[in-house]
């Protein structure tokens, strides 16, 4: 199979987790990315390949990459990532696809939702492709009657009137929001492919074999028009934590409530906001901040001054074992972690409006498993009144551990496997 990734870490990450699983099932594994995860790649027992170097950046300096990246949120991130980041590359991604497969011996092609060179092979004649299946690693991106359209951070509204407002917003998205980006995104497309798409960037799944989404169907919002294609698997259990010893602090856990707070893998360079106000908020609490920068923890403990007694901090810590000790989680709205914390039944504060956390956001306050703070910079004293009601609320813990209980039970990596198998077996001549 050809594992096909957007070379940056919140996209490699899962379709790593994705091979890894492929290779203990003793599947020969292909993975086109970014030169920056050779390493990785060849840790996973895959082979790697790179994508054209002309499009290949070091996703720990965005903003060098694509200066104006920083700063926007809601559909205008969503405009200038498919403009400037997603949809540039495409050409030369579908290059390496339709290369990696004729003289690779490929049967499969797996591709991240955004990375566009896979979706584009998919446009091929059925004739002279192998089957494509996108892996779902934000939520699902597909237009229905029964939705908003993605990237509005709305949720469902029920009945007749809820889906004349879905048919307004999709008019409003098309039309006027989204509608120079999808003229954009149409004839690249028709360049590259050789088809015009006719098609909405809302609703890019529905032009592949599979949409395999790693999440469980209790925190998706339900469609009546669900395509065939779709399926949910769970997420991953995910990598084992690493060797590295854990924090001299890690004793200090032990009997004492613990609130985690991150900012994720790729938005986590202004540690302003969400990381200084959530532990400025609880200063004051009876209860340790565990926080993770993802990075070098100087610039947050040089941001907070004097830290506060009853803040511990790290660049990383391994999930499997801060989970099972946290009471809730502060998070701006990683697709990634906010399933690890489920997993673990641990309920949510999200403050995070840039890429996909507007959808996750809204998502965890419609599931019933945290509230949604509706910013990307709340303030200190927003994030301490949810964190004490998510606390003192056992509403949202039950919550989160029935859904933590479906991902239990889901068996993501066997539901993996079995959905590619299938594919392999009906492969296209």
């Amino acid at each position: 199979m050809l594992v096909c990734a957007t070379p940056q870490h919140a996209h490699v990450t899962p379709l790593l987790a994705v091979t890894e699983v492929l290779r203990r099932a003793g599947i020969r594994v292909v993975v086109l990315t970014g030169r920056r995860y050779r390493e990785a790649v060849e840790a996973a027992d895959a082979e790697f390949t790179p994508i054209d170097p002309r499009f290949d950046y070091d996703d720990r300096h965005l903003e060098e990459a694509f200066p104006g990246m920083g700063g926007r949120t809601g559909l205008a991130a969503m405009r200038f990532a498919v403009r400037t980041v997603f949809l540039p590359p495409m050409p030369s991604q579908l290059v390496d696809v339709t290369t990696a497969v004729r003289e690779q011996g490929i049967d499969v092609v797996v591709t991240d939702p955004l990375f566009l060179g896979g979706i584009a092979y998919a446009l091929q004649p059925r004739e002279r492709r192998r089957p494509v299946a996108v892996i779902g690693l934000v939520p699902l991106m597909l237009d229905s009657r029964d939705t908003a359209p993605f990237g509005l951070g709305l949720r469902p509204m029920r009945g007749p009137v809820g889906r004349v407002r879905n048919a307004a917003l999709a008019v409003l998205a098309h039309r006027v929001l989204l509608s120079g980006v999808e003229r954009d995104v149409d004839r690249a497309f028709a360049a590259a492919a050789g088809t015009p798409r006719g098609t909405s960037v809302l609703d890019i799944g529905r032009t592949v074999d599979a949409v395999l989404q790693l999440t469980v169907p209790a925190f998706e919002y339900p469609r009546s028009d669900l395509p065939p294609t779709v399926s949910f698997l769970g997420p991953l259990a995910g990598r084992p934590p690493r060797d590295a010893p854990l924090p001299d602090w890690w004793g200090d856990l032990e009997g004492r409530t613990v609130v985690h707070v991150t900012q994720g893998t790729v938005s986590n360079a202004v540690v302003e906001d969400l990381l200084v106000p959530t532990i400025r908020g609880l200063a004051e609490e009876d209860l340790l901040v565990v926080a993770t920068t993802g990075r070098d923890t100087g610039p947050l403990l040089a941001a907070l001054g004097a830290p506060p007694a009853n803040l511990r901090v790290a660049p990383f810590l391994p999930y499997d074992l801060l989970l099972p000790l946290t009471a809730a989680m502060v998070t701006n709205g990683g697709y990634g972690g906010v399933h690890a914390a489920l997993r673990h039944g641990v309920p949510l504060v999200v403050g995070g409006r840039t890429e996909e956390k507007v959808e996750v956001a809204a998502r965890v306050a419609w599931s019933g498993t945290g509230i949604d703070l509706k910013a990307q910079r709340p303030t200190a004293r927003a994030v301490r009144d949810a964190v004490r009601r998510v606390l003192a609320e056992p509403r949202y813990r039950a919550r989160a551990e029935a859904i933590g209980a479906d991902i239990r039970a889901a068996d993501g990596e066997a539901a993996l496997v079995a959905a590619l198998a299938r594919l392999a077996a009906d492969r296209l001549p």
